[in-house]
Formats: structure tokens, C-alpha cells, sequence
């Protein structure tokens, strides 16, 4: 499959690929046309695209040090993995956040999933530095 052929399947909403493909019926032609080799290709794609996009959480280098923290809070995802580890329940963490939702909670166990070492690392160093 030609790189152009991936782009006009993932970009197709696009003004730019409207004509070429205008309808999600286009699309799964298109998609059904594929060999397994080339959906495999084209979600590989998709994913390198997508890059490390976690929806709900940010890291902003001038907001509380760069760490990965819940969006519109400055309340950081390993505040929230360390709690959980010391036995704290999601009831609780919301009873102590007022701010916080059941879907930031469950956006912070994701990265968490995804980012292990990242998160580990930052509540070593929190650690460090309450000694």
C-alpha cells in the first residue's frame, strides 16, 4: 500500500480528501480492499500518529514542574497513583478532590498503565524529597 493511500484512508474528513473519498462508505470500501499486511500498516500508522495522547491529562513545562497532571487541576497523576498505592480508594481520592471525576481517575490509571516507569520514577523523587 502506497503511503498516499493511508493518508487519503485517515485523512478523508479532511477538506483537503473530500473529493476523493466523501462518505464513511468510501472509506470502509476502501478499507475492505486492504490486505491484513496493509491494515496492520495503516494502524501502525494511526498510532504513530496519534503518538502519546492521552485524553484528560497534560504536562505543561512551566505548571508544576512538567509532570503529567489532571487537566484544568494542577494535581498530579503520581499524586494520585501513590495514594491509590498506599491503599486510598477512588472514593476517597474523589471525597479529597472535589475537582476530580470518576473519568479523571480512570484517564490517570491509564497513563499510569501506559507510563509505569515514568510514574515510579516521579514518586521515588517525591519521596526523596520528603526525607
Amino acid at each position: 500500500m502506497q503511503p498516499s493511500t493511508v493518508q487519503a484512508l485517515v485523512f478523508s474528513s479532511c477538506k483537503c480528501y473530500k473529493s476523493r473519498m466523501s462518505t464513511p462508505a468510501d472509506r470502509e470500501k476502501m478499507l475492505s480492499e486492504m490486505t491484513r499486511a496493509e491494515k496492520a500498516e495503516l494502524l501502525r500508522w494511526i498510532v504513530r500518529d496519534l503518538g502519546d495522547d492521552f485524553p484528560g491529562i497534560e504536562s505543561k513545562p512551566g505548571v508544576m514542574g512538567g509532570v503529567p497532571c489532571i487537566t484544568r487541576t494542577r494535581i498530579p497523576v503520581w499524586l494520585l497513583e501513590q495514594a491509590r498505592r498506599l491503599g486510598t480508594s477512588e472514593a476517597d481520592l474523589l471525597r479529597d478532590y472535589p475537582t476530580l471525576t470518576v473519568q479523571d481517575l480512570a484517564n490517570a490509571w491509564n497513563f499510569v498503565r501506559s507510563h509505569r516507569a515514568e510514574i515510579d520514577a516521579q514518586i521515588e523523587a517525591n519521596e526523596k524529597d520528603d526525607d
